[in-house]
C-alpha cells in the first residue's frame, strides 16, 4: 500500500469512526430512523450525480429491485439500529461491538452461500465472540432502563450487515461500485422518506445536532464512500477491508477526546481479543502452523 493509500485509510476509518460520534450526539433529539433518513437523503444528493451517464442510469434501473434489498439490509437497518443503540450505549462501545460485521460475514456465508469456513477461522469466530462477551457480560441487562437490548441492536446492524455483504457479493457483484453506493443510498432515501417524516420530532432540533447529523450524512457517509471507492480501486478489497479494525480504535479515542468517555481496562481487553479473533476469522492473520501446513501443501 502506497503512502497516499495509507493516508486516505487512517481517513477513512477516522471518519468511520466519527460517525458514531456523530450518531451518539444527534440521535437523541433526531430519533433514529429520522437521523437516518438524514444521513442517507443528504447522501443520496451528493452521490447521484455519480450516476450521470446513460450506463449508470441504465445498470441503477436494470437492478432496482435489488439495489432496493441491498438499501434496505446494508443501510436503513443497520444504520438505524446503529442510531437507536447510541441513544444509551457510549460510542466506542458501540463500535467494537459493530466490529463483528465479519464475523456474521462469514458465518451466514458459510451457512447459506456454501462460503468455506477453514479451522483456524472457527478459533477465530470463538475468539472474538467472547472478546464482545468481555466487552458486555456486566451490562447484559434487559430489564427496563437496563443495555441489553441496545447492546442487542448493535448485535442486529452486524447481522444486517453480515447478509449484505453476501447478497452483495452474490447477486450483485457485476455492478460498479459507484453503482452499488449511490443507487442503494438513493433507495434507502426512498424506503426512509415516509416513516423518517412521520416520525419526525415535534419539539426544534438543536443547531449542534444538526451540526451532527449533517457531519454524518457529508463526512461519514459522501466523503467516506469516495475515500472507499479509492481505496479499493487502488489498494485493492483486502487491504482496505483493514478499515475493519481501525475505526473501533478511531471511535475509542474520539469518544475519549469529544464526549469524555471512559477507556477501562475490561474494554481494552475485550477490544484486544475481538479484533484478533476477527483477523484471524478473516484470515488477515494467519496462524503459523496453519500458514505452514499451506506452504507445504
Amino acid at each position: 500500500m502506497s503512502p497516499a493509500d495509507t493516508l486516505r485509510l487512517m481517513l477513512l476509518s477516522s471518519l468511520w469512526g466519527l460517525s458514531f460520534i456523530f450518531m451518539r450526539v444527534a440521535s437523541p433529539e433526531f430519533g433514529p430512523v429520522p437521523l437516518v433518513l438524514v444521513r442517507m437523503g443528504v447522501g443520496a444528493a451528493l452521490l447521484v450525480p455519480l450516476l450521470l451517464s446513460v450506463r449508470y442510469l441504465r445498470l441503477v434501473r436494470e437492478n432496482a429491485g435489488r439495489l432496493f434489498v441491498l438499501g434496505l439490509i446494508n443501510h436503513v437497518l443497520p444504520f438505524s439500529l446503529l442510531a437507536l443503540a447510541t441513544t444509551r450505549l457510549e460510542a466506542g462501545f458501540t463500535s467494537l461491538i459493530n466490529a463483528t460485521t465479519p464475523i456474521f460475514t462469514a458465518l451466514l456465508g458459510a451457512l447459506f452461500f456454501a462460503t468455506p469456513i477453514q479451522r483456524q477461522q472457527y478459533l477465530g469466530l470463538a475468539m472474538a465472540l467472547f472478546g464482545v462477551y468481555v466487552l458486555s457480560a456486566d451490562r447484559l441487562d434487559f430489564a427496563l432502563g437496563g443495555d441489553g437490548w441496545f447492546i442487542l441492536a448493535v448485535l442486529g446492524a452486524t447481522f444486517c450487515y453480515g447478509v449484505a455483504g453476501n447478497y452483495s457479493k452474490t447477486r450483485l457483484a457485476h455492478l460498479p461500485v459507484r453503482v452499488l453506493a449511490a443507487g442503494s443510498t438513493s433507495m434507502s432515501a426512498l424506503i426512509l422518506l415516509v416513516p423518517g417524516l412521520l416520525l419526525w420530532p415535534a419539539e426544534p432540533i438543536s443547531g449542534l445536532a444538526w451540526a451532527n447529523g449533517l457531519a454524518l450524512a457529508v463526512l461519514s457517509t459522501t466523503v467516506a464512500f469516495l475515500l472507499y471507492f479509492g481505496l479499493i480501486a487502488s489498494a485493492g478489497a483486502t487491504a482496505t477491508s483493514t478499515v475493519t479494525f481501525l475505526v473501533p480504535v478511531s471511535a475509542l479515542v474520539w469518544g475519549y477526546l469529544l464526549l469524555g468517555e471512559r477507556l477501562s481496562l475490561q474494554i481494552l481487553i475485550g477490544m484486544a481479543i475481538t479484533l484478533v479473533g476477527t483477523a484471524i476469522a478473516t484470515r488477515m492473520l494467519r496462524l503459523k502452523r496453519a500458514a505452514s501446513r499451506a506452504d507445504s501443501a
